[in-house]
């Protein structure tokens, strides 16, 4: 497919006039978005190292003849009840197309069978995932939506599959694309409540892992997990060690994807806000770093993941409007 993008720096989204501070933003468009429950079909997928992931289908009704087939990836202890992985399967049935969300390891309320978990940098499964899905559907186009963690595995996907990626186009929501600096950011300020939030889930995972393997393969207790006090030092203790990195500074640059966007070959939607209170302004990718598939869209406002405007009586969901808007451009004959 030949690209219809360039590289641009600006984005028509404008926030709402009563969510203007990045953090109304994050939290109106997480706990006062609707509640758009959709009907899924759950199926356990087998990893080849005897791990397993879920996958969650949804099947509109009437599937529409030139629909394409939408991958989902959720963020950081994110999972099927995400608001913005609801908010894009009621948007999917709405516009006909059958979607499906690949949970990471252990992220579907079960614990997964091994030791490890996953991480910003975990292309392999979903590359699993993807060969599948192709194999199933080999007559139809495939175009993944990542959101934050989700949305820089898949960048960094794209980057690594240069001119062979399986997929028609991707969309990728609020990147963490340079991992260090957004390590540090959520450790400042009023930052440091998401980092909380975050840490407590990940170290209430961790702690069942641990009781779950007694002989764990790394020199981690719950002593000192509980001593963990920000997602460096969680990285430091865990992520790294039991995929593989040195430290959390390794893991950092070896799963960054920002290293990894000049080699994406597919037309490929970026949307960051400048005020997100989770990103740095280090993920910001210049001009040289991006490349002619690219379009990439910073706003002003927007928090992470939210992108709310409207009115108070009607408030707009943009992305819901934004995200299907590109893929339909890019699929457009």
């Amino acid at each position: 497919m030949q690209a219809k993008i360039r590289p641009v720096i600006h984005s028509s989204f404008t926030p709402a006039w009563w969510l203007k501070h990045a953090h109304l933003q994050t939290i109106f468009a997480k706990y006062l978005s609707p509640k758009l429950k959709q009907s899924t079909v759950a199926e356990i997928f087998p990893l080849s190292d005897g791990d397993e992931l879920q996958l969650n289908w949804m099947q509109p009704p009437r599937v529409a003849s030139d629909a394409p087939l939408i991958v989902l990836l959720h963020g950081l202890a994110g999972d099927i009840n995400s608001h913005y992985i609801q908010a894009m399967l009621a948007q999917c049935r709405q516009l006909r197309w059958p979607a499906v969300l690949m949970h990471f390891r252990g992220c579907n309320g079960q614990p997964n069978k091994l030791p490890r978990a996953y991480h910003s940098g975990d292309t392999a499964d979903f590359s699993d995932v993807i060969a599948e899905i192709q194999q199933r559907f080999p007559e139809q186009n495939l175009v993944a939506i990542g959101y934050s963690l989700g949305a820089n595995v898949l960048l960094k996907y794209c980057g690594e599959q240069t001119s062979a990626n399986p997929l028609s186009a991707a969309v990728a929501v609020c990147p963490p694309l340079d991992l260090s600096a957004c390590a540090n950011r959520i450790n400042q300020g009023s930052s440091r409540i998401y980092q909380r939030y975050l840490l407590g889930r990940l170290k209430r995972s961790t702690a069942l892992k641990l009781k779950q393997f007694p002989d764990f393969p790394i020199p981690l207790t719950l002593k000192k997990l509980r001593n963990v006090r920000d997602l460096e030092q969680f990285d430091d203790n865990f992520t790294a060690p039991i995929h593989g990195f040195t430290n959390a500074q390794d893991y950092y640059q070896k799963a960054s994807a920002k290293a990894f966007l000049q080699h994406i070959s597919i037309p490929t939607l970026i949307i960051h806000a400048k005020d997100d209170p989770f990103l740095s302004d280090a993920v910001i990718p210049s001009a040289d770093e991006l490349n002619q598939h690219i379009h990439y869209e910073l706003s002003q406002g927007g928090g992470h993941v939210g992108f709310v405007s409207g009115t108070i009586f009607k408030p707009i969901y943009w992305l819901n409007q934004r995200i299907p808007s590109f893929i339909q451009e890019q699929l457009q004959p």
